[in-house]
């Protein structure tokens, strides 16, 4: 029987992407929430659309193109210096609490673990790094490497080829519905990271194989689903 391969997503997922909200308030003051979720949203819908434009540009181009879309939308004029390091700090984004011990966990039950991103595999690695978890990993899958995003079926192929792994034996773990729906979509089983209660699961035909509030229920839930399975 093969191991269970997991891959995980790392923006929201992995890493707090709200940890930019500090950096912001040097700029943008009591602003600095709304600021992050703008800036966050404008982000994904940017990479969404490329990928169905097929008009790739990276991850790290997108990010940049919502940060000036969402200064322009508060009216504020954050000179370029200053936005280069908003993006820098982007690079150095902090890990969800519980993600360490999570990983350890799921590391000792023998899973197959790989990190899987829309973002640049140079820039996903750094995180890893700076968050001090990059040796729970395998490997960093990047849809660079197919010029898409998620969550086109394409990406999702391509992380089955690179870890050679079938989509039966394979799980994506994502805090983001659109990614979970786009897994299960293309065939593989997937985990959805409930990171708080206020979040809400796209009401589509499709759900996630398992629902959790932290990665430190993840190992436990995926024995249960594998022993009833």
């Amino acid at each position: 029987m093969m191991a269970i391969t997991l891959a995980f997503d790392v923006y929201g997922t992995l890493i707090d992407t709200t940890g930019i909200t500090t950096a912001l308030k040097n700029y943008v003051g009591e602003q600095a929430s709304a600021f992050s979720s703008l800036w966050r949203e404008k982000q994904l819908e940017y990479l969404f659309r490329r990928g169905l434009m097929q008009n790739y540009q990276d991850f790290a181009v997108c990010t940049r193109n919502a940060l000036d879309y969402t200064c322009r939308f508060f009216s504020l004029e954050i000179a370029q210096p200053e936005k280069e390091k908003l993006m820098a700090e982007y690079r150095i984004l902090p890990p969800f609490p519980d993600v360490k011990e999570g990983l350890v966990n799921l590391k000792s039950f023998g899973y197959r673990m790989f990190v899987f991103s829309n973002g640049r595999a140079e820039d996903v690695a750094g995180l890893l790094k700076n968050a001090n978890i990059e040796d729970y990993f395998e490997g960093v899958v990047s849809v660079d490497e197919v010029k898409s995003f998620k969550p086109n079926p394409a990406v999702y192929s391509h992380f089955l080829r690179r870890s050679e792994s079938t989509g039966s034996e394979a799980w994506l773990i994502s805090s983001n519905p659109f990614d979970v729906i786009g897994a299960i979509s293309f065939g593989m089983r997937a985990a959805w990271i409930q990171r708080t209660a206020e979040a809400i699961f796209d009401p589509w035909e499709i759900e996630p194989t398992i629902t959790v509030s932290s990665l430190t229920e993840l190992c436990e839930s995926i024995i249960t689903f594998s022993s009833h399975d």
